[in-house]
């Protein structure tokens, strides 16, 4: 717009005209505020409560006072990229606690089951449950 105004020698609002442009976008002034100390206390929030999402985190913004808007938090959240947590998938958290088994001694002390599938020769399926003594 500015390379218009000086070239031509027209003025804003025949030039936001010719383009098809908003005035109001034209005189646009972004207010983006960069707070550290924002982003700073995000990131404490975010690495005590491992588990909080960043709603969680705007509600304990604003419970300690912080006027913020949840947006921000949001964009904040994602440029720091505390959305990205590792965490244990659920098929492994049994296996993270499992016992050691006990020795068997005797017969009919511990079972083992199982279900097992198979095609006949037809096509039918045949599932069976089988049980065996350790």
């Amino acid at each position: 717009m500015d390379g218009l105004d000086q070239a031509y020698r027209v003025g804003v609002r025949r030039a936001c005209a010719v383009l098809e442009f908003s005035r109001t976008s034209y005189y646009y002034k972004s207010i983006k505020i960069n707070d550290p100390a924002l982003r700073q206390r995000i990131r404490e929030i975010a690495q005590a409560r491992i588990r909080y999402g960043y709603q969680r985190i705007y509600v304990l913004l604003r419970r300690e006072g912080w006027l913020v808007n949840h947006k921000r938090v949001y964009r904040i959240y994602c440029e720091e990229r505390l959305h990205l947590r590792r965490k244990r998938p659920k098929r492994r958290v049994s296996a993270a606690h499992r016992r050691h088994r006990s020795e068997v001694e005797k017969i009919d002390q511990c079972c083992s089951m199982d279900f097992v599938a198979d095609n006949l020769f037809n096509g039918r399926r045949i599932r069976v449950l089988t049980v065996v003594d350790n």
